[in-house]
């Protein structure tokens, strides 16, 4: 049976299984969010140890493996260990009326809205893409994406450790065309790196002060591997209108102090999603209504 075949007979399985193993990423993507940040503290704490010559202080209390496998899940005030049937996506969560099976401790309600979020988008992308390798991409991409903006937002920060492999991987799967040629995708890299680095050093050799992040410049060199130098401009507009927006939300609805910095590279995931599947819808739609077609 060819995938055509199978994508037209089977799509709503093929959705419906792609949401529920969205949700079991989300659950891991949770892990990934608390940990990534975690795991880069501990290593330059001990660079810089090691380079002052000192005893880290931090080494009695740090568990001997901290990754993201090790040490297991536990609920962070009693320590018990979560059991595999306290940790089914969303499910658990609503059995155990959003607080530890042990100590009563309330659980965020973060953690299932992340799987929630994940499982969502995972099933439109099935739905937008169909069985195709351009759908195992554009999930690979919506995860890493979900991953990057809690991180931003808890500690404005864009770890390497997801950029970097997501921006290489752009080009990979572009030297193969799947969804833009080769050359576009480089010079996407290049271009998304180079434009926030210029408007970095520009705003800082006019204010004195940094207005973004190296990560941010990463981020937006990924997503133009990933779409080509073309969607750049779509990108920064939509990412400016997103922050807009979600700005002053908060501003206004939370009541969050304008004068806080608020991190660049949410705006730029979601500007980028959004990018990477209407795209080209939203600018053909634009040059309609300017009258260019």
């Amino acid at each position: 049976m060819q995938p055509e075949t199978l994508a037209g007979e089977y799509a709503g399985l093929f959705i419906t299984l792609t949401v529920i193993f969205g949700l079991m990423v989300g659950s891991f993507l949770n892990v990934v969010i608390h940990r990534v940040p975690k795991m880069m503290q501990n290593t330059w704490q001990r660079e810089c140890c090691d380079l002052l010559e000192i005893e880290n202080p931090a080494s009695d209390k740090q568990p001997a493996t901290y990754n993201l496998l090790k040490p297991d899940s536990h609920c962070p005030k009693c320590k018990t260990p979560i059991k595999p049937w306290h940790n089914v996506p969303i499910i658990s969560y609503l059995l155990l009326k959003g607080r530890c099976s042990q100590c009563s401790e309330p659980i965020s309600i973060r953690y299932p809205t992340i799987e929630l979020v994940t499982g969502v988008l995972s099933g439109f992308i099935a739905f937008q893409f169909g069985f195709t390798e351009q759908a195992l991409a554009a999930l690979l991409l919506t995860w890493a994406l979900i991953a990057l903006t809690m991180i931003d937002v808890d500690h404005q920060l864009l770890p390497d450790s997801i950029t970097l492999p997501l921006l290489w991987l752009g080009i990979l799967i572009n030297s193969q065309g799947l969804f833009t040629d080769l050359n576009s995708a480089v010079y996407g890299a290049i271009a998304g790196y180079m434009v926030l680095w210029s408007v970095f050093w520009l705003f800082k050799l006019l204010t004195g002060k940094e207005g973004m992040g190296y990560g941010d410049f990463k981020l937006l060199a990924a997503l133009g591997a990933w779409m080509g130098w073309q969607a750049l401009p779509l990108v920064i507009i939509l990412s400016s209108l997103v922050g807009a927006v979600i700005g002053i939300a908060g501003i206004l609805i939370m009541g969050r102090d304008k004068n806080v910095p608020i991190p660049f590279g949410p705006y730029l995931a979601i500007a980028g999603w959004i990018a990477f599947l209407w795209g080209d819808l939203i600018t053909q739609t634009y040059f309609q209504i300017a009258g260019f077609q």
